[in-house]
């Protein structure tokens, strides 16, 4: 699976750790991250991420197009929903992409332990069936 890792700059602490504490699971896929973010659980657990640029300059709407393409499968995207985001249009557009597409995303860490323990027991093998048929 072809999985998105972004997090706001408050929730980037809380993201790596997730990281960390499933990286036996996350290390079985694909992962793409926004920039810092990327490298910051690159260096916290060794995985490889494919990185984008950051979210500001344009890494939520790289994220967007795999979406729209059908090519990306789940994203946690741990946002900080306390904090203005000068780039707020486009975290919108990333969250509608994934409504439209019906793309699992996870915003907080409560959804992303059902979502990631939802990949590891193969919930979502149903992407395999929706991209096979493109």
């Amino acid at each position: 699976m072809n999985i998105a890792l972004v997090a706001h700059d408050k929730k980037k602490d809380d993201l790596v750790r997730f990281a960390v504490a499933y990286k036996p699971i996350f290390e079985e896929h694909n992962l793409y991250a926004t920039g810092t973010t990327g490298l910051r659980i690159m260096e916290a657990t060794g995985l490889n991420v494919h990185r984008f640029q950051s979210g500001p300059l344009g890494g939520d709407q790289e994220i967007g197009a795999m979406i729209a393409k059908n090519t990306m499968d789940a994203i946690f995207f741990f946002r900080d929903p306390l904090t203005a985001q000068p780039h707020e249009p486009d975290v919108t557009a990333l969250v509608r992409l994934c409504d439209v597409y019906a793309i699992p995303l996870a915003t907080n860490m409560g959804t992303a332990e059902l979502l990631i323990r939802g990949i590891e027991r193969g919930d979502l093998d149903w992407r395999k069936i929706v991209k096979k048929g493109e």
